[in-house]
């Protein structure tokens, strides 16, 4: 309170004080002179919040909602390197709100009007207050600081404006002979110490340098450390990169390249709302032809597809409730987006059947019959965020262990676990649900499913926590259980 009682005495400046302070043409000098000089720095702003990626209306928005320079920097980095809008969103509220009290207080010590104080927490950066707090009365201190907050304010939401548009414009990096990363990427893999490889495709998800995949793509250099992956953009710019993450059982891979400019994230669409019929067009490299596009429709959905199967142990198997196209799809496609008529991924291309080899995930040089599989993008999103943040990624169960050998309509329970022990596992799902042995699981939600494959399929195409209806066959009789998928995480 003291030192707040002296500050307002030294501001207060009587009618014998006036002598000892500025002009007032010399503190708005002073104060123009410091609002023209850091206004003009928004410049520098617009520029590096277009060159980020962030969109015009995002530049200028930030730049009228958040005036502390620092501050809006710090929220472009966040936007620029993928991270959630809303987080960046509420940092520029609580940001906003910091700055409201500091206004007000400044505010208050000032003696501004009522009705002013609430505006100037906009003005409250370091310049405003050290002019401020320079002039040796109040009235010196209020044309300071407002002069300055005016001047500062116009000039760097003006210059921000144009330095946005002025990257737009001249943001083509052709016109600068630059290479730019494109969305699109092709991966080719060379495992070290080995003679095995593998080509494929895959696609941008953010500015971090994150890549999906297909793992079958990256699976030969996963054993020989993640040295061998190199990643060509379509824009014809290389790098290496690292393994991120990769999950048999869905067939997915994230790999990350580091120190690549102007990476462009793809836009994801909703697989759900894909219907049978829709134009799609698929991305990739087939038999090393980079940036090959080829268009077909969507011939079905949810069609339960098993691929890989190599190692004889069911270990690389990967199950997906996938959509097909007619759409050719080719080895060196594996990863690759499947586009909508919006240039929106709406599936990652896995799979295709080959006139010799049945269902095949690419790894043959078997060509296309119009019959290729992509995993529904929703499924994908959910596994690669999952890797992004763990490595790992978890499969939705029911608790139970098939009998694979079954040959009858449906998915037979074992009679015992692979362990040797029950095969439902106790307090799983499936236990307090009521399956027993030998039980025979027909449907799922209403969907008939006529194999063990099938139903692994259909779980999979769920989230651990999700509740599901099962109809159950035991002795003869008929009965539904319900029942809420637990989770297991992949190695």
């Amino acid at each position: 309170m003291a030192e707040e009682t002296a500050l307002a005495d030294v501001r207060a400046g009587g009618a014998g004080e006036a002598g000892a302070g500025k002009p007032d043409a010399a503190v708005v000098r002073d104060a123009l002179g410091v609002g023209v000089a850091v206004g003009l720095s928004g410049f520098a702003f617009g520029v590096t919040s277009a060159g980020s990626g962030l969109t015009l209306l995002q530049t200028c928005a930030l730049s009228l909602l958040v005036f502390t320079g620092a501050s809006q920097f710090a929220l472009v980095g966040a936007l620029a390197a993928g991270g959630n809008p809303l987080t960046a969103a509420a940092g520029a509220f609580f940001l906003g709100v910091r700055n409201t009290f500091y206004g007000l207080r400044l505010s208050q010590l000032l003696a501004l009007p009522r009705g002013v104080r609430p505006l100037a927490a906009q003005w409250v950066i370091d310049e405003t207050t050290a002019v401020a707090l320079a002039q040796p009365t109040r009235r010196s201190a209020r044309i300071g600081f407002t002069v300055t907050g005016v001047t500062l304010y116009v000039l760097w939401n003006l210059t921000t404006l144009l330095g946005a548009l002025g990257a737009k414009a001249l943001g083509d990096t052709d016109a600068w002979g630059l290479d730019a990363a494109g969305p699109a990427v092709f991966l080719a893999l060379l495992a070290p110490g080995t003679d095995e490889q593998g080509t494929g495709t895959g696609f941008v998800l953010d500015r971090l340098g994150h890549i999906l995949t297909n793992n079958h793509v990256v699976e030969p250099a996963a054993g020989g450390g993640s040295g061998g992956i190199t990643v060509t953009f379509s824009g014809g710019q290389t790098a290496r990169a690292t393994i991120v993450g990769r999950d048999t059982g869905y067939d997915l891979a994230v790999v990350q390249v580091r120190g690549v400019r102007g990476l462009t994230p793809m836009p994801l669409g909703n697989s759900d709302n894909v219907q049978v019929g829709d134009p799609v067009v698929a991305i990739g490299a087939p038999f090393d032809l980079a940036n090959t596009v080829t268009s077909g429709i969507i011939s079905a959905k949810e069609r339960p597809i098993t691929a890989g199967g190599e190692k004889g142990d069911g270990s690389d198997l990967s199950y997906v409730d996938a959509l097909q196209t007619d759409a050719p799809i080719n080895p060196g496609n594996s990863g690759g987006p499947l586009l909508d008529s919006r240039g929106r991924v709406v599936g990652i291309n896995s799979a295709i059947r080959s006139a010799d080899s049945g269902s095949d995930s690419q790894t043959g040089q078997a060509g296309s019959i119009g019959l290729g599989f992509a995993i529904p993008v929703n499924q994908a999103r959910r596994v690669a965020e999952e890797l992004i943040n763990t490595g790992k990624a978890s499969h939705p169960v029911i608790g139970v262990t098939l009998d694979m050998n079954y040959t009858g309509d449906g998915a037979r329970v074992g009679t015992k676990g692979r362990d040797g022990g029950s095969p439902v596992t106790p307090g799983g799902p499936g236990a307090k649900a009521g399956i027993r042995a030998g039980d025979v699981i027909t449907a799922v939600d209403g969907q008939r499913v006529h194999s063990g494959e099938e139903l692994i399929v259909k779980t999979r195409a769920h989230r651990p926590g999700d509740r599901l209806e099962l109809t159950i066959e035991r002795g003869g009789a008929q009965r539904k259980v319900s029942l809420v998928l637990g989770s297991s995480n992949s190695d």
